[in-house]
Formats: C-alpha cells, sequence, structure tokens
C-alpha cells in the first residue's frame, strides 16, 4: 500500500514541478550505469532504464529490491543510488555563461550517494536535496543520504 501511495504522490510531484520549473528541452543527465531493476517514472509513464538513458528535469529514478544505478549529470553531479531507492530531478539548469544554475532533487527513499559537480561549485546556494522531514543544502562535498520507509 505505501508503494502504490508513493508512486501516485511522484506522479503528483511530477506535474507540480514541471508546471513549477518549467520543463527543458535538453536533457538534465544519463543513466551511466545501471544492474537490477532501475526505471524512470516519466511524464506518467515507466520507462525500462538503460545506460545511456537521457533523464529529463521532472523524471523520477526508481531502483527496485535489486536495483542500483549510477547517474550522471550535465554539471558532472554523480548521484548514486542502491536497492529499494527513489529520487525525482525536480529542478536541473546548468547555463554557466548565462549564469542561470540550479539543482533541486527530492529523495522519497533508500540511500543515495551524491558528489557535487559545477553548480555547487558556482552557486552552492542553488543546489539542495530535498528529504521527507529536512533539506540539505549543498556546499560542493560528497553527502550519503539514507530514507527509511
Amino acid at each position: 500500500m505505501k508503494t502504490i501511495f508513493i508512486e501516485i504522490l511522484t506522479v503528483l510531484l511530477l506535474f507540480v514541478t514541471t508546471s513549477v520549473y518549467g520543463a527543458s528541452t535538453d536533457h538534465a543527465g544519463i543513466v551511466k550505469s545501471l544492474s537490477g531493476d532501475v526505471s524512470v517514472l516519466r511524464e506518467g509513464h515507466i520507462i525500462k532504464a538503460t545506460p545511456n538513458l537521457k533523464l529529463q528535469v521532472g523524471d523520477v529514478i526508481q531502483t527496485g529490491a535489486d536495483g542500483k544505478t549510477g547517474l550522471i549529470l550535465e554539471d558532472d553531479t554523480v548521484i548514486s543510488m542502491g536497492f529499494n531507492s527513489n529520487i525525482a530531478i525536480n529542478s536541473f539548469i546548468f547555463q554557466p555563461n548565462e549564469k542561470k544554475l540550479s539543482f533541486v532533487a527530492k529523495v522519497f527513499r533508500g540511500t543515495i550517494s551524491f558528489l557535487s559537480g559545477q553548480i555547487a561549485k558556482l552557486a552552492p546556494d542553488l543546489v539542495r536535496i530535498e528529504l521527507p522531514h529536512a533539506t540539505v543544502g549543498i556546499r560542493g562535498t560528497h553527502v550519503l543520504v539514507q530514507v527509511d520507509e
């Protein structure tokens, strides 16, 4: 029952974040590596993740009981996800020449390792990882987050 609730909540957040932050035609990053069950929820559709799958703002990346994945974003941010993890890319803007920078991700559950990229170096106050009961501001570092259901 919790899984269904989380997936419904994720779909709702997808539509809200797309309208609030605006969807970008460019991709935010790629699925670099994966093993086991890994999927991407995009615009209400579940896509089986494959290496080099382009990730977009609003995507929710999910790993199953046997799944894990590594993501690389366009600013060289590296995100590693363990088993039974779920993260949404709520905002990603990387246009350093125009000084337009932002990265906001929401972790719903699981274990996530985050190694900051160029956005955190150029504008650390514009990088956030949101958790169910807290928000982590990134100041150019490596963070390991575990969220239990």
